[in-house]
């Protein structure tokens, strides 16, 4: 990720998703369907012309770091935040 560009990532709770800008250009999301106290994390998406710049571990630790803040187990149906749980097991307790 450049260390020159402005990152920003918000929880729109209306959509279901976290979404992350660069330069205040909305350049993917995390999103995900509510449950009691979970939260299924079904889609990762970061637009063609952002991938490689390395913004979906930064997206997907925010989105966790939610859950975790806000006392929500998560499931990970979506294989970008199951990947990233897998690297990164303090995340795994979250997982119901």
């Amino acid at each position: 990720m450049s260390e020159n560009k402005n990152i920003e990532i918000v929880h729109n709770e209306g959509q279901k998703r976290f979404v992350i800008s660069v330069d205040g250009t909305p350049a993917g999301f995390a999103s995900y369907l509510d449950g009691p106290d979970i939260r299924n994390f079904n889609h990762t998406v970061i637009k063609p012309e952002f991938r490689g710049q390395g913004l979906s571990a930064p997206l997907i630790k925010f989105a966790l770091d939610d859950a975790r803040e806000s006392g929500i187990r998560i499931h990970d149906a979506c294989s970008a935040v199951a990947g990233f749980i897998q690297k990164n097991p303090e995340y795994k307790d979250l997982k119901n």
